[in-house]
């Protein structure tokens, strides 16, 4: 179930017919320290365009007193016989980065949100820039509506230069896999069950190369951590819900393995969330989840010679008289024993699950999670960056490096040993919230914990509770889910070899 529509990315040539074809025409500018206006990319084109329409952009930026910042955005009335132009839009690049430029992309697809628009944009010179800027424009464009009446949503048409016409059409697969990820965190929790979940990776894997597997009820029975969340709400109960890609001949092809935190309402359980509006966003604390199951429903059309494995952990943390309790002691995949203190903890003990069946029985080169884990992530880094922890220094500087040009920024952060004592229980192996003694470092105890579940793999874990969700309408985001963590890790994908 959508309740969104994605626009559509196409490729044009680069001439002043095609331009005015279009209902606007989008042009990026600088402005210098000297206060001196320029246009980043297409020169001679932008000037066949002024001369076309008989404008001089540069006066108008002028008129407008334009500061440059990225996503500052002037409209210019234009008008010419048998074109269909209507008007130019000025937006700024800021300092030309690539996280400038993007934003600039965002800017103007906010501006054309629900209309059956097409823009012709000169934004994006380099093949970087131009791929970064298809993919912000449709993330701009997002909006999610569940509202009743006649009007059909309605979406633009956005063209840009077809000497990249490759990187248009990647752009847009990944842009459509992070607006996947984002319809299925803004369905409300009362459509979107775990059940729900199992059958939005089914719909996905139809007529593709993808292989779903669902277990619940009785096949749970090994999986203590995603039994004693999910059986809280029993009506339908936790899922475990394998998505497979792994195309004829990929035998002997790296494997990797995601697995996603599926929460898919988080009330807190026994240890009930305080003050109660903290639950309101709590729909969205299946975000990793979401965002797995997108980047490998994205594979079949982007092909990488990788197999992929994406473990999506599906349960609801209800209250009821079937929840957890603190003090209980349950048995997690393979074998470990834990002691629950904090029922609020959840998302540790469903993917401890999912970790230990990835390790022992998956194989995987390299096994990653990504979850909503920790408010403290959030403390230490705030909303625009993800927290990373691994011990394979050279994955994790490739996944920040990636991060950096995909818009999915994470920062490495150190597993601290001398803070594993606070694992230590006199009933378990171990309990799973790790405060005592305090460390004030809950992000990084909530990765000790984890990495007790992955034996010796080449193992991340994808702390995303910052980024995941956005309080405000700003930049690449809306309101509410991001997507955050498919552009990353379709990129890493793409690169192993």
């Amino acid at each position: 179930m959508s309740a969104s529509v994605v626009p559509t990315l196409k490729s044009q040539s680069l001439t002043v017919e095609a331009a005015a074809n279009a209902d606007s025409i989008a042009i990026g500018f600088l402005k210098s320290k000297e206060n001196i206006f320029t246009f980043n990319t297409n020169l001679s084109l932008i000037a066949k365009i002024e001369k076309h329409f008989d404008v001089n952009l540069k006066d108008e930026l002028s008129f407008f007193s334009a500061t440059g910042k990225a996503g500052e955005l002037f409209e210019v009335p234009v008008s010419d016989e048998g074109s269909r132009c209507e008007r130019i839009l000025l937006v700024g690049v800021g300092n030309n980065s690539l996280t400038d430029v993007r934003l600039a992309g965002a800017s103007l697809g906010r501006r054309f949100r629900g209309k059956e628009s097409s823009l012709f944009t000169l934004v994006a010179h380099t093949s970087s820039e131009i791929f970064a800027h298809a993919v912000s424009l449709v993330l701009g464009n997002f909006q999610w509506t569940k509202k009743t009446g006649n009007a059909k949503v309605k979406a633009p048409i956005f063209y840009l230069s077809d000497t990249h016409a490759a990187l248009i059409e990647r752009a847009r697969v990944v842009a459509q896999a992070v607006c996947r990820a984002r319809d299925l965190i803004h369905t409300p929790a009362n459509i979107k069950t775990p059940a729900w979940m199992a059958q939005q990776a089914k719909s996905y894997a139809r007529n593709s190369e993808l292989v779903v597997t669902v277990l619940s009820g009785k096949a749970l029975s090994e999986f203590g951590g995603l039994q004693a969340v999910g059986n809280s709400s029993p009506n339908p109960g936790p899922r475990f819900i394998q998505v497979a890609y792994a195309p004829r001949g990929s035998k002997n092809w790296p494997h990797v393995v995601l697995v996603g935190k599926g929460i898919t309402f988080d009330t807190g359980g026994i240890s009930l969330k305080r003050p109660y509006d903290t639950m309101i966003g709590m729909k969205s604390d299946m975000s990793g989840a979401a965002a797995i199951l997108s980047v490998v429903s994205a594979l079949p059309e982007l092909a990488p010679k990788v197999r992929v494995t994406a473990l999506l952990m599906c349960a609801e943390n209800a209250l009821s008289g079937t929840s957890q309790r603190p003090s209980d002691v349950i048995t997690h995949y393979g074998g470990t024993t834990v002691e629950v203190i904090n029922t609020d903890a959840e998302g540790r003990l469903v993917l401890a699950d999912g970790l230990a069946y990835a390790d022992l029985n998956l194989d995987p080169d390299y096994l990653v999670d990504i979850a909503t884990l920790t408010g403290a992530a959030t403390l230490g880094l705030g909303r625009q960056y993800g927290a990373m922890y691994s011990r394979n220094n050279a994955l994790a500087k490739k996944l920040h490096d990636i991060g950096e040009t995909s818009g999915d920024r994470v920062w490495h952060m150190p597993l601290i040993d001398d803070y594993s004592v606070a694992l230590h229980s006199v009933v378990a192996d171990y309990n799973h919230t790790a405060d005592k003694p305090k460390f004030s470092a809950g992000s990084v105890t909530a990765a000790l914990f984890l990495e007790k579940f992955v034996g010796t793999r080449n193992w991340v874990h994808l702390d995303i509770a910052g980024p995941a969700r956005s309080e405000s309408d700003a930049g690449e985001n809306p309101k509410g889910g991001t997507g955050f963590g498919v552009r990353l890790l379709i990129d890493w994908i793409s690169s192993i070899k």
